[in-house]
């Protein structure tokens, strides 16, 4: 009779006949685990780069990681579908580090990015694991001085870059891209919405193809996007992480009717309720400044995030964000695309998103890396119909009619009167022929 487990006394000592183990397939099974979580290690990631890594506190790589730098390592063209927080630029960085050790000290890896605060962190993330392998890193955008910026960047193994002041610098001959092996889009999708296509086609042609390594990184391998990316990359590896469904269900939704009269009182209430990092969505610039110099009138310190800023204002704002000095920041959604912002707990849409692609992205800046993230949507009343139909494809019918909104019928279908076409408004059919 087996002997019984009770609670507190530890577990019996079993044989193997009563623990009915096949020895055989033991190994196997503990082959499938280790394939299912590998180590930095095992993905092919230096001794130096891991301890870098652990130095951060980076121990074990994410999915997207996981799933592309081994390809990548290996030099293979990589389609990747990631949202903004899954860890992709390390799966990009740790094999353009790996590659190009002992590389001479010129440009020989292009990464492009949409914004210059996204520049600046890919930037950082790129000189954590760089330095160990004797690799500069630098980053080119506007906003900051020409000849240090062309000066760094052409002494530097890996360039970040947004497009506009990287052609700037070609045009000039300030920087040249003649011996660059390996190119990667980032974000590629906020690139082509930006309008940024026409630099990315200039610079990717003045960098050789033979033997280049060209990798994609974005939210959606679809229409444009797919177009750019087969023209660029040969016999590509794809990797998909995510669905625009998975970015919904990873956040808590609340939709929240208001009036013009009581918009920003709504606003500074849920803040100073719900403690967290808030990125509060505007349309304008002049409405971000706007509303900072409101809240502040309510007790609520916030920056603000948009084009017209310097790039010492936008560091500045941010760096407070990021520190907590600042709870609140006020954004644009071009300022904000390319924030890589892990402390952000409510994405609040003061101004609604123009349709459910931008919906997904703003509230992907929150609940990232499998954290919890809040996002709020006001309505006026002439807004409901449009959001509610935002809320219907995404599937939020429920969050939506929570707090007594209603979501908009479907459009009524007109038919022609003509023989042999019914009107469906009336309920009538095919008139039958005499």
């Amino acid at each position: 009779m087996p002997t019984p487990f009770v609670a507190g006394t530890g577990a019996p000592e079993l044989s193997a006949d009563e623990l009915d183990l096949d020895f055989d397939e033991a190994p196997e099974l503990e082959a499938v685990e280790a394939e299912s979580e590998p180590t930095f290690a095992e993905l092919g990631a230096s001794p130096g780069v891991i301890a870098a890594l652990a130095a951060q506190g980076i121990i074990s790589p994410f999915e997207i990681q996981a799933r592309v730098i081994p390809d990548a390592i290996a030099g293979h063209d990589v389609l990747a579908k990631s949202r903004t927080g899954s860890g992709k630029t390390l799966a990009f960085a740790i094999p353009i580090v790996e590659r190009l050790q002992g590389a001479p000290s010129r440009p020989k890896a292009v990464v492009m990015v949409p914004t210059r605060e996204l520049a600046s962190q890919v930037t950082e993330e790129f000189q954590m694991i760089a330095k160990p392998k004797g690799l500069r890193v630098a980053s080119v955008y506007g906003g900051v001085g020409l000849i240090d910026q062309a000066r760094n960047a052409s002494r530097a193994q890996i360039i970040v870059a947004t497009p506009g002041r990287l052609y700037d610098l070609i045009q000039r001959r300030s920087v040249s891209l003649k011996d660059v092996t390996i190119l990667v889009l980032d974000e590629a999708d906020r690139l082509l919405d930006m309008g940024f296509k026409p630099q990315v086609d200039r610079i990717a042609m003045t960098i050789p193809t033979t033997e280049r390594q060209t990798m994609f990184f974005s939210a959606t391998l679809d229409g444009e996007v797919g177009m750019l990316a087969s023209q660029y990359t040969k016999d590509p590896r794809r990797h998909e992480t995510i669905s625009p469904r998975e970015t919904v269900d990873s956040v808590a939704h609340r939709f929240v009717p208001v009036t013009m009269d009581t918009k920003t009182t709504t606003l500074a209430d849920l803040i100073a309720t719900e403690k967290g990092r808030a990125l509060v969505f505007v349309k304008t610039k002049r409405g971000a400044d706007r509303l900072v110099q409101r809240l502040k009138t309510h007790g609520i310190p916030a920056a603000a995030m948009h084009g017209d800023l310097s790039q010492a204002q936008r560091e500045r704002a941010l760096s407070s964000f990021d520190a907590g000095r600042v709870q609140t920041l006020i954004a644009t959604d071009v300022a904000a695309r390319g924030l890589d912002l892990d402390c952000i707990t409510h994405v609040i849409n003061f101004d609604p998103p123009e349709d459910e692609k931008a919906y997904v992205h703003r509230v992907g800046r929150t609940a990232r890396a499998g954290r919890d993230g809040i996002g709020v949507t006001f309505v006026l009343p002439d807004q409901e119909r449009d959001v509610s139909r935002i809320a219907a494809h995404l599937k939020l019918r429920d969050e939506f009619e929570q707090e007594g909104l209603k979501l908009a019928l479907p459009a009524p279908v007109y038919r022609s009167r003509r023989r042999g076409r019914g009107n469906t408004m009336l309920g009538r059919g095919p008139r039958p022929r005499r």
